[in-house]
């Protein structure tokens, strides 16, 4: 199984986004200019004079909304709405500062409600932001069920913001750990549990089911923010839908991940559940890795000694393009 053959088409995402953005072409000049667009998060600035940049971002929590619905359990989605954005936000180099949530819901449920505060306060705790606002919309004539999505702001200095342009080759990727599955790729998940006949109540190991497992929230990697402030970083990527081809979203170069770190065993089981390639599960999920940074190899090589943040040197930056794991080419 593919994630197209789920429903989920990434090439045809790409195009409809390049359709709609090719419109769209007015920019503001002065105070609010962008200075950055077309990445994890953009950037604008406060006034001409001043080197302080605003960082922006919006994401949702996408279809792992589903399994929460199967379970009736909400308390932790709030947790992947937030991590969602802030990762964002920290993958060019900025602080994350705040955020507003926007929820479209069939019918109101002050249980529900309630539950989802909980993620986002949670969620908001370890980021270290403020939920300042959102928007509730009762849409019973769109909306079954409920989605949950959101926008955070963040800031940095414009000789700190970090978009992949001082990549070299020969520089070093350094593998930060995801907590699972993270909010990317649920509907192939989905999919394939449901044509193997699986229950999310089902145990998928000791303890532990398969839609616990599945919900398992979205690591937010504050620990990032200390590392820029104590190495060199040339590139980050937030390791989300995609896959590893988020790596292409810095400078075109080649990117090599020969020793990748170990998938959650949920990856492999649903790959051998789905009969999913090798190739198709890299270009969809995370595969263990939620963060990857690009800095020199000393550096990278420092980072693995000094304890700051889990993880450890995956592979090399060369001269050409794509993305590999290994020998395989996942971009292709």
């Amino acid at each position: 199984m593919r994630y197209a053959d789920a429903g989920v088409d990434i090439r045809q995402e790409e195009r409809a986004v390049k359709a709609l953005a090719s419109v769209i072409k007015h920019v503001r000049k002065g105070v609010g200019e962008p200075v950055l667009t077309n990445h994890y998060a953009s950037a604008i600035t406060l006034s001409p004079l001043c080197d302080l940049l605003i960082t922006i971002t919006t994401d949702g929590v996408g279809s792992k909304i589903m399994v929460a619905e199967k379970l009736g359990k909400f308390d932790t989605i709030g947790i992947d709405c937030v991590a969602m954005n802030v990762n964002d936000l920290i993958a060019v180099g900025s602080q994350p500062v705040a955020m507003v949530d926007y929820i479209a819901i069939e019918k109101p449920d002050e249980r529900i409600m309630q539950e989802i505060a909980k993620g986002l306060e949670r969620g908001c705790e370890i980021a270290n932001i403020t939920l300042v606002g959102g928007e509730t919309a009762t849409l019973p004539d769109m909306i079954r069920g409920f989605d949950l999505a959101g926008t955070a702001i963040g800031f940095v200095e414009k000789d700190r913001l970090i978009t992949g342009k001082d990549i070299q080759p020969g520089d070093a990727i350094f593998g930060i750990p995801s907590s699972g599955v993270h909010s990317n790729g649920l509907t192939l998940v989905r999919k394939v549990l449901e044509k193997a006949g699986i229950d999310y109540s089902e145990e998928f190991e000791k303890g532990v089911s398969y839609g616990e497992e599945i919900l398992k929230p979205t690591r937010i990697y504050v620990e990032v923010l200390r590392v820029l402030e104590e190495f060199e970083v040339r590139g980050m990527a937030h390791i989300t839908g995609g896959g590893l081809l988020n790596l292409l979203r810095l400078k075109k170069m080649k990117y090599v991940i020969d020793n990748p770190l170990k998938p959650q065993k949920i990856f492999r089981v649903i790959q051998e559940l789905g009969n999913v390639e090798e190739d198709e599960m890299y270009r969809t999920f995370n595969m263990g890795m939620g963060f990857a940074l690009v800095m020199s190899e000393e550096e990278a090589k420092r980072l693995e000694k000094s304890g700051i943040v889990e993880g450890r040197i995956v592979g090399r930056v060369e001269d050409g393009e794509g993305v590999y794991v290994g020998d395989l080419r996942i971009d292709s």
